[in-house]
């Protein structure tokens, strides 16, 4: 694939290459969250899950978010990518997840934190465990997801 030279195809493939380790760091961490937050049996062991979860999700925003800018940039740089179907899916498939992701999720986290510092005892409170069963099927959505975003881009189907 030659586009405008070799100069656009050189910077074109560093871009793709940082866009798949973006796609690794990011959509890889959106894996690990819940894995890590279901496994706490008491409220020492939630806290420390809240401290490792968001040393994590730091690395899910900011794959995340190069990934978009990447996939975007990608996109600059061969315009025909967005005739492609399984483009734009993509890109819808991102940008609906993200009230998910930027919204839901933090807020029924942040709920949970609160009840865990009001929470005096060891015993994960029932209200923690509610909170957690609400947010499964959201996770189930972005796991989704992100599947299919991987098989997308790879596959390219359509």
């Amino acid at each position: 694939m030659k586009i405008n030279g070799g100069i656009i195809l050189t910077l074109y493939v560093w871009i793709l290459l940082i866009h798949i380790l973006a796609a690794v760091v990011g959509l890889g961490s959106t894996f690990a969250l819940p894995v890590i937050m279901k496994r706490p049996k008491t409220v020492s062991q939630a806290k420390f899950a809240f401290e490792l979860s968001g040393g994590i999700e730091k690395f899910a925003k900011i794959g995340s978010i190069t990934l978009l800018v990447t996939g975007l940039i990608l996109g600059a740089l061969n315009p025909s990518l967005f005739k492609e179907i399984w483009y734009i899916t993509s890109i819808v498939i991102y940008i609906a997840v993200q009230p998910i992701i930027a919204g839901i999720l933090p807020k029924k986290m942040a709920a949970q934190t609160k009840i865990l510092e009001e929470h005096n005892g060891e015993e994960l409170p029932e209200s923690y465990h509610a909170i957690s069963k609400e947010m499964a099927p959201f996770n189930g959505i972005l796991h989704l997801s992100v599947v299919v975003l991987i098989l997308l881009m790879t596959i390219k189907p359509f």
